[in-house]
């Protein structure tokens, strides 16, 4: 161990030069696409306070409870010195993306057409931890590793080491793999030489990396977010992010949102899916995924019929489950609505609604008869009166009253 308790690879210098790109090789071994190293100092965190202070992060408490721990890594891991990111492509490519899901279908997320990537990235994670003991003498109590679930600004780290730059959409782009990377990180006591940044500027005191190093004067993600959800380059506003509405939502979805939702049933690829850069993207070595293209066969239909047992059967293992079968319901309510307006009562969708307007969870019915006033217009009345008649739940007789959409 070093001085003040940090501890150094053996010889008490900083891990450089051949030692580093021998760790670098290692680590890309564990399955790894990318693997770049960033000195853990202070960040700053003016960028995440006011995102905070304006409201922009809805009901995701968990994110004001860790701010002070994502802009100091200190208070996560005492003596911390370096953060490894670690990144893994998941893009499949332009043919298998066009195969995987239907133009007429459910829209998902392309990292939901997976096994959950914190399950499977978590083994390459452990095995990275073996490197740090095995390679630097690390011990166990040296580092700690997070699959996007810690106190730890990943994207910002993730630029600080060169990995990629913040584009205007919010999200890491990489020259090598466009948008479609997920991240890990570990933080470790072990003091690695940091990788430079893609920016040749250096950053103002207190500052974090700057949005949009490399986007020029493109600004097609921010005018294809279909909710207007990025106010200005770099900023998510997650009250309107059709991502947070489809997953983290977990009640009803603003009336004014829900046809920019359009067909997507659990999260959004939009200001992803137009940005240049993944013209350079090329699929992945996949050593940390493992493929799930089946979900996306499944038709509107299929998710407006879903039971518990066929719900847990089809997305197990997936993030997917994280939603719960109401809230899959919920967005397929939707989805139908959007795909069907106007269509009026011979919609096909109009049966499994009705079945869902009674619904045990008022969440459910909610969508459901929005859904279906959207399709019916002003046959609507008569197609839900039944329904209507046994309602008493406010949430759901608010849309009843609604105007129609």
């Amino acid at each position: 161990m070093g001085a003040a308790g940090v501890m150094n690879v053996p010889g008490g210098a900083p891990c450089a030069g051949r030692r580093r790109a021998d760790l670098r090789r290692r680590l890309r071994a564990a399955g790894f696409d990318e693997v770049r190293f960033a000195a853990a100092s202070t960040d700053g965190g003016a960028g995440l306070k006011d995102w905070l202070d304006a409201g922009m992060s809805a009901d995701m408490a968990w994110m004001e409870r860790t701010a002070e721990k994502r802009t100091r890594p200190e208070l996560v891991l005492p003596g911390v010195r370096t953060v490894i990111l670690l990144g893994v492509n998941y893009w499949a490519g332009q043919v298998a993306d066009r195969k995987a899901q239907s133009r007429n279908g459910p829209r998902w997320a392309r990292y939901a057409l997976h096994e959950d990537y914190h399950d499977t990235i978590k083994p390459g994670l452990v095995a990275a931890g073996r490197v740090l003991e095995e390679f630097l003498g690390a011990t166990s109590s040296d580092y700690r590793y997070y699959v996007d679930t810690g106190p730890v600004l990943e994207r910002g780290w993730a630029a600080r080491s060169g990995l990629g730059f913040l584009g205007k959409n919010g999200m890491l782009i990489s020259r090598r793999h466009g948008n479609w990377l997920f991240l890990a990180a570990i933080l470790t006591r072990v003091e690695i030489e940091p990788d430079p940044p893609l920016r040749k500027k250096p950053l103002p005191a207190g500052g974090g990396e700057p949005a949009g190093l490399l986007c020029g004067k493109c600004t097609r993600c921010i005018e294809a977010c279909p909710t207007q959800a990025i106010p200005r380059a770099g900023v998510v506003d997650a009250r309107r992010c059709v991502s947070y509405q489809t997953i983290e939502n977990k009640g009803v979805i603003p009336r004014e949102l829900r046809a920019g939702i359009g067909m997507r049933v659990y999260g959004c690829d939009v200001c992803l899916e137009v940005c240049p850069w993944n013209r350079f993207a090329r699929a992945g070595r996949k050593l940390l995924l493992s493929a799930r293209p089946e979900i996306a066969r499944y038709g509107l239909r299929d998710l407006l019929g879903l039971t518990p047992e066929r719900f847990a059967e089809i997305f197990r293992r997936t993030a997917v489950k994280r939603l719960k079968l109401t809230g899959l319901l919920r967005n397929a309510c939707v989805a139908a609505g959007n795909v069907a307006a106007g269509r009026g009562s011979e919609s096909e969708y109009v049966a499994p609604l009705l079945r869902l307007a009674g619904h045990e969870s008022p969440v459910v019915r909610a969508h459901a008869v929005w859904a279906l006033r959207r399709i019916s217009g002003a046959g609507s009345p008569a197609l839900l009166a039944e329904a209507r008649s046994h309602e008493t739940d406010a949430t759901v007789l608010a849309e009843f009253a609604a105007p129609v959409a």
